[in-house]
């Protein structure tokens, strides 16, 4: 799957090389350092920070994954489960509170990989 841009996506991983994290903790749980990424990819040298502000385009991509993640919710919950309508509010907002680290990081993820593809040429031998 390496040199796709979904492996890069799920990895979180350089879009260029697939060698490295672009982030500095690769735990999305580490709230702290949720979104702090490195400067450029040790392996190939990209940089990750195009411009000043490259990431806000990011949150424009955490709306259509955060819809996602509550569609997801409301089918398990309503449709599998079959609890109540109040259930089913309670499991959207809980999911989207839990998975809002992941959430940012998905976004970011493919945010950048809109704009940066794999290079076979980059990755280590």
């Amino acid at each position: 799957m390496k040199g796709t841009k979904l492996y890069s996506i799920l990895k979180g991983v350089c879009p260029r090389c697939h060698e490295e994290s672009m982030y500095e903790n690769t735990n999305p749980y580490a709230l702290n350092q949720v979104l702090t990424i490195k400067e450029k990819c040790s392996n190939c040298q990209t940089k990750y920070r195009l411009e000043p502000s490259f990431f806000y385009g990011s949150m424009y991509v955490s709306y259509g994954v955060g819809i996602a993640f509550a569609v997801a919710a409301f089918i398990i919950s309503y449709i599998f489960l079959d609890t109540s309508i109040h259930t089913v509010f309670i499991s959207i907002v809980a999911t989207l509170v839990v998975f809002a680290p992941i959430i940012m990081r998905l976004s970011r993820n493919i945010w950048i990989n809109l704009f940066m593809k794999y290079d076979k040429s980059l990755t280590k031998k």
